[in-house]
């Protein structure tokens, strides 16, 4: 019979955000396999969970996934974290669990901590309906991704490193116009966690003087509907 692969949230902050059940899954089953053992060890010492660790992140996943596989079939039960957050989440995770649904392994996943969710309900904006689009594409896509997203009438998330941060903001006041709602949290769940809301021109000034750092989390408005007809032909782009 088969194991079962746990996908096992992480605290995006707080230590003590961990919840009971995920630690108790953590110390159960016979191997924890992390983006990063090192970031991952230092959760697992201040929990006094002494499980093996391995190896499982975005640079080796394609040549792992076989091993694991082999590892479940062999009735091993084993747990997936990312550095923080929800694997899966702008982190590795879907290609296991993929391999694990073809193989028909039973996996199921702990519901716990992720950044884009306190971020946009801190960020006051519209949240009933709303689009995650994680990290941009940094180079090939990137406008053709943010002409699409100008139009979007939905409020949409955005992952981004504090040193691209100012240079994001500029290009969504380009696409989406200066007067654009947007809100801005930076190390949600830590000591010195913030959230900035705004217009893009506010922010944008702001963070030039004020250089950011930590994890970020940008919340954007979406397009008013009686608008998106005129913003649609107005970005439209070929890239």
């Amino acid at each position: 019979m088969s194991g079962k692969l746990y996908i096992v949230p992480t605290p995006v902050g707080n230590l003590e955000d961990m919840a009971p059940r995920s630690l108790e899954i953590l110390r159960s089953v016979q191997m924890i396999l992390c983006e990063d053992t090192r970031t991952s060890g230092v959760l697992l010492k201040h929990f006094g969970i002494t499980t093996p660790t391995a190896s499982h992140h975005k640079f080796n996943e394609h040549e792992s996934v076989a091993g694991v596989i082999s590892m479940l079939r062999s009735g091993q039960n084993l747990a997936l974290v990312s550095d923080a957050g929800t694997p899966a989440i702008s982190d590795p995770g879907f290609l296991l669990v993929r391999a694990c649904r073809a193989e028909d392994i039973e996996v199921e996943t702990v519901p716990g901590p992720t950044a884009f969710v306190p971020a946009l309900v801190n960020s006051g904006l519209p949240c009933e309906r709303f689009v995650f689009e994680g990290f941009l594409p940094l180079k090939k896509g990137r406008a053709s991704r943010l002409a699409e997203l100008a139009t979007d009438s939905r409020t949409f998330i955005l992952y981004e490193s504090p040193v691209r941060l100012l240079k994001t903001l500029q290009q969504l006041a380009e696409v989406c116009g200066a007067d654009r709602e947007v809100s801005v949290s930076r190390e949600i769940s830590k000591l010195h966690n913030q959230t900035h809301n705004g217009t893009l021109r506010e922010l944008v000034e702001h963070f030039t003087v004020n250089i950011p750092r930590g994890e970020i989390v940008i919340v954007v408005a979406g397009l008013k509907p009686d608008t998106v007809k005129v913003h649609r032909n107005k970005y439209k782009t070929d890239d």
